[in-house]
């Protein structure tokens, strides 16, 4: 057996399909939780709605772009370490990395090489064990966070707020500027998502268009893909 015959055969799939299947379960849960604390909290029926329809519709997006990222690693790493990987993480960026760190490390170069068992061997493990840490630190840390929050505002509810955007917006421009000083197509894409998503919000809030404000970040990706990919 070949290593693409190893990385697409059934147990692979069986192996994968598990993981990916406890995904879809925790999603499930989480869903029906959410919606047994709604009223808890004074959201109506209505609310709750408009905020999954809006959540599943910014999803797009970002879905699109982890998509073309699994074709490419469809061809290394085969369809079920693909799915699985994308379904756990979903970030394209750190996979094809640490599947190019494994294989180089049993003297295959990713893409170019002829793919060989142990080189797909190294691949998984270097994959999954570089992304293992994310999953302890989460489980010990996760139900201590908001007491961490409370004690970084002192207190003060809004700053909690003011305080989780930052930590977002750091960490999207430490990713977003490894792109702007490549100066390459990246750096391209990065600026045109940007700045379409900045005339979008402009255009969606001037002229209160509400269903734009949900499609505002699928359509500032999607448009930059395309421009660049043209160039």
């Amino acid at each position: 057996m070949d290593a693409m015959q190893l990385a697409n055969s059934l147990p692979m799939w069986l192996a994968c399909g598990t993981a990916v299947l406890l995904v879809v379960f925790q999603a499930v849960i989480f869903t029906k939780k959410a919606m047994d604390a709604a009223p808890k909290v004074g959201l109506t029926n209505d609310q709750v709605k408009r905020a999954m329809k809006s959540s599943a519709l910014t999803s797009l997006g970002p879905s699109v772009v982890i998509l073309s990222g699994m074709l490419s690693l469809l061809v290394s790493v085969g369809g079920p370490m693909a799915w699985m990987r994308l379904s756990f993480i979903g970030s394209v960026m750190f996979e094809s990395i640490a599947a190019g760190i494994g294989t180089a490390s049993a003297g295959v170069q990713l893409g170019v090489d002829e793919m060989t068992t142990f080189a797909f061997t190294m691949a998984v493990w270097t994959m999954i064990l570089g992304s293992i840490g994310w999953i302890i630190v989460s489980t010990l840390t996760a139900d201590k966070m908001e007491k961490v929050q409370n004690r970084m505002a002192g207190g003060n509810s809004a700053l909690v707020g003011v305080i989780s955007g930052a930590a977002m917006v750091g960490a999207f421009g430490g990713m977003v500027s490894q792109k702007l000083v490549a100066v390459d197509k990246s750096a391209l894409s990065c600026v045109l998502g940007g700045v379409f998503m900045a005339i979008l919000l402009y255009v969606s809030g001037k002229f209160k268009i509400s269903w734009l404000k949900e499609w505002n970040l699928t359509i500032a990706i999607l448009v930059a893909m395309v421009i660049t990919a043209l160039v």
